[in-house]
């Protein structure tokens, strides 16, 4: 198994677009083979930092994911919508692997 764990830099004022965009990209990674951890979002406080991940059962799925994902066309439409709203600034990705007892 395989998660990547994201960072967000969002802008509080577009928080609800960022929601939305979120909400999209959840359904997506489960629609190509995922499982979406959600989304977790600025509450209180100053924070301009959201998160998120997502696991896939190997590196060669989320790569196949990733493939998928570019010629998907609500996956275009998702980046699209980030595009329009500009509702974060970057981000950064991480991919980590567990460990069990």
């Amino acid at each position: 198994m395989i998660t990547c764990f994201l960072r967000y830099e969002v802008d509080l004022d577009k928080l609800k677009d960022f929601e939305e965009y979120g909400r999209m990209w959840i359904r997506l990674v489960n629609k190509l083979g995922g499982t979406h951890h959600g989304y977790l979002m600025p509450s209180e406080g100053a924070s301009d930092v959201a998160l998120a991940s997502f696991s896939f059962p190997s590196l060669a799925a989320y790569e196949q994911y990733r493939k998928a994902a570019a010629t998907d066309a609500e996956c275009q439409a998702a980046m699209a919508f980030f595009e329009r709203t500009r509702c974060f600034r970057r981000y950064d990705r991480s991919f980590f692997r567990p460990v069990f007892e």
